[in-house]
C-alpha cells in the first residue's frame, strides 16, 4: 500500500505540474491555488513526521484519492464548472474521510461505548465540514472569487 500511495502522490504532482506550467499567464493567485496541491497531498506525511501521529496506509490512500478528486480534478481541471454534481460528490467523499478520522480518534482514545461513538463521529464530521466552510468563505472574502472557480 505504501508503494501505491507514493506512486499516486508522484503521479498527481506530475500531472499538476504540467497543468500549472501552462497557467503562468493566468496570474499568481491561480498558480498558488493550484500549487497548494503539493502541501495538501503531503499533509498526512507531515502529520506523521512532525507530531508522530500513527496514520494507516489505508487512510492515507483515501486522503490521496480525495485530494486527487477534489483538488486536482475539481480545482485544477475545473470539473466544478463542468459537472454540476461534482461538488456533491466531493462533499460526500470528505464526509466519509472525516468520519474515518473520527473512528481513528475514538480508537486511539480507546472509547468503546456504541452510542457515544456514533454521536462523536457525527459531531466530528459536522465540525470538520463547518470548519472547512468557514475557511473557504474566509479565503473567498479575503482573496476574492471562490476556491472552485465557479
Amino acid at each position: 500500500m505504501k508503494l501505491i500511495n507514493r506512486f499516486l502522490v508522484i503521479f498527481t504532482i506530475l500531472l499538476s505540474a504540467f497543468i500549472i506550467f501552462g497557467e503562468f499567464d493566468r496570474g499568481i493567485v491561480i498558480i498558488l491555488k493550484d500549487s497548494s496541491i503539493v502541501l495538501t497531498l503531503l499533509f498526512p506525511y507531515i502529520l506523521k513526521k512532525l507530531f508522530k501521529v500513527d496514520i494507516s496506509d489505508g487512510v492515507i490512500f483515501v486522503w490521496i484519492i480525495f485530494i486527487f478528486l477534489s483538488h486536482f480534478l475539481g480545482v485544477i481541471c475545473e470539473l466544478y464548472n463542468e459537472w454540476y454534481y461534482f461538488d456533491k460528490v466531493s462533499h460526500t467523499f470528505s464526509g466519509v474521510l472525516s468520519g474515518t478520522v473520527g473512528v481513528m480518534v475514538l480508537d486511539r482514545l480507546k472509547i468503546k461505548k456504541k452510542w457515544f461513538g456514533i454521536l462523536f463521529i457525527l459531531s466530528f464530521t459536522s465540525m470538520c465540514a463547518f470548519l472547512w466552510e468557514v475557511f473557504e468563505f474566509t479565503c473567498n472574502a479575503l482573496f476574492g472569487g471562490d476556491a472552485q472557480r465557479v
